[in-house]
């Protein structure tokens, strides 16, 4: 299972449910498989959990919103290749002899396969076998012991991998980000209370304002008048996942105080700096490659327009669950117009390539539409090992930028030239140290250490006091 998920807490004076909702409907394109809300009841003191399959509007269509009352929540909108029912839909509530638990997961745990078997061994019984599952059990083992904060530290030290966690035990919510920091996690001041959230869209849409993210090891706890922060554990260096600047985070968040949108800007104009074309026009393929498009025809002075028309009604192709669902939609999501691209010489600007299916069909269909040359160019480095962090690149094979060169990949996509943005352009476009990225899955070294694999200058994770 492989996921990329947004997640939401909130506390205020009001019922939460509401602005839970609302700020899941902002992260939508961070899942389309399912989405739930759990809230603190307070008259009936427990946690309850509401979810569905589908996107927000769809999963909460048969509940009547008024109805979800508490005055503290947690979200999430999920995307997995695999999810059956509404059961297996997170936020994930275990019952457990230190109270209830309820977590929001964006991300994986690397090693929450041993972590499950030592659970099994210790008398632990699994209902549905999730990490989200083996993280509450741990919990509520620290719990017996010790306060809260405490047994989230030692949870951090038994958990590897990415993680931006909102949390709630019984009736208090918190908001946990891993150490490297790899997945975002921001929080926001709204009228009557307090939010955290993936993305700062997610607060916009409530009116909040902005107050800081989250920081790498941080846990914040939240209440309708304020939070408390503990930072638990602090890494000299971080690892925020590069993608979330190239494609997956939204255009108009800003994550680690990096306008999304001004960096895909940047770097398209880096891209046309290190791979010029003498083209007619620049066509970015909507809508991942609009902000890179934009860019790069600032820089060139090559005139930009729109010459991919884009079904709003289709999701991301991206994040269809199978390979044979991403095809069959991909001709269905995206239509040329014709008098833009007819005869004429395109560059055509994406974020990213990852299997090349849909990269190969564009230049097709603008070459079929009248294009007399198409010209790709690549926002992000070649793409040429998998991702073990929370993006659906699972294995080498699938990736088209794996053992071939600039020049086969060209000829795999029917363009007329090709070329990706260099690894340290692109580092210099987003404004953040190299040693502060996540770049594995175009260096092949990895800020964690994952089996098989290497690692780059850290060591095995810290085992902290």
């Amino acid at each position: 299972m492989r996921e990329k998920c947004g997640v939401v807490a909130a506390a205020a004076k009001a019922d939460v449910s509401p602005y839970i909702y609302f700020s899941l409907n902002a992260l939508q394109h961070r899942g389309q498989e399912a989405a739930g809300i759990s809230v603190y009841d307070d008259e009936e003191e427990k946690i309850k959990c509401y979810k569905g399959l589908g996107l927000v509007n769809e999963a909460f269509r048969e509940i009547d919103m008024n109805s979800i009352k508490g005055r503290r929540g947690i979200g999430h909108t999920y995307y997995s290749v695999k999810i059956s029912s509404p059961y297996n839909a997170q936020p994930t509530l275990v019952h457990t002899s230190a109270g209830d638990i309820a977590l929001a997961h964006n991300g994986i745990i690397t090693n929450s396969g041993e972590l499950k078997e030592r659970l099994m061994k210790e008398g632990h019984n699994f209902s549905m076998g999730s990490e989200e599952e083996s993280m509450a059990f741990l919990l509520s083992d620290y719990l017996k012991t010790k306060s809260f904060e405490k047994a989230v530290k030692s949870l951090m030290k038994d958990i590897e991998g990415s993680y931006a966690l909102t949390i709630m035990f019984n009736n208090r919510v918190f908001g946990l980000r891993d150490p490297f920091g790899i997945k975002p996690l921001c929080m926001g001041k709204m009228d009557g209370g307090y939010v955290i959230a993936s993305e700062t869209v997610a607060l916009d849409v409530l009116g909040a304002e902005l107050v800081r993210d989250v920081r790498p090891g941080e846990l914040v706890e939240l209440t309708e008048d304020g939070y408390t922060s503990y930072q638990l554990v602090e890494e000299k260096n971080k690892a925020h996942c590069f993608f979330e600047y190239i494609y997956f985070a939204r255009a108009d968040s800003v994550i680690d105080g990096k306008d999304v949108y001004m960096t895909r800007k940047k770097i398209g104009e880096q891209l046309a700096v290190e791979h010029p074309a003498d083209a007619d026009m620049v066509v970015p393929v909507p809508d991942s490659g609009r902000a890179h498009a934009y860019g790069y025809s600032n820089r060139s002075g090559i005139p930009i327009a729109e010459g991919l028309m884009k079904n709003r009604y289709i999701g991301r192709t991206f994040i269809m669950p199978t390979q044979d669902l991403r095809q069959k939609y991909i001709l269905l999501k995206t239509n040329p117009i014709r008098s833009i691209v007819r005869g004429k010489k395109i560059v055509l600007v994406d974020d990213s390539i990852v299997r090349g299916t849909t990269m190969r069909q564009m230049v097709d269909l603008l070459r079929s539409r009248g294009a007399k040359e198409v010209h790709v160019r690549i926002g992000s480095p070649p793409i040429v090992a998998p991702c073990y962090f929370g993006i659906d690149m699972t294995t080498r094979e699938q990736l088209i930028a794996y053992g071939r060169d600039v020049e086969e990949i060209r000829k795999k996509i029917h363009a007329d030239s090709l070329g990706y943005i260099s690894i340290e352009g692109m580092v210099k476009s987003i404004g953040i140290d190299r040693n502060d990225l996540c770049l594995g899955c175009v260096t092949g070294e990895y800020p964690i250490k994952v089996r098989g694999e290497k690692q780059r200058f850290q060591e095995k994770l810290e085992k902290w006091e």
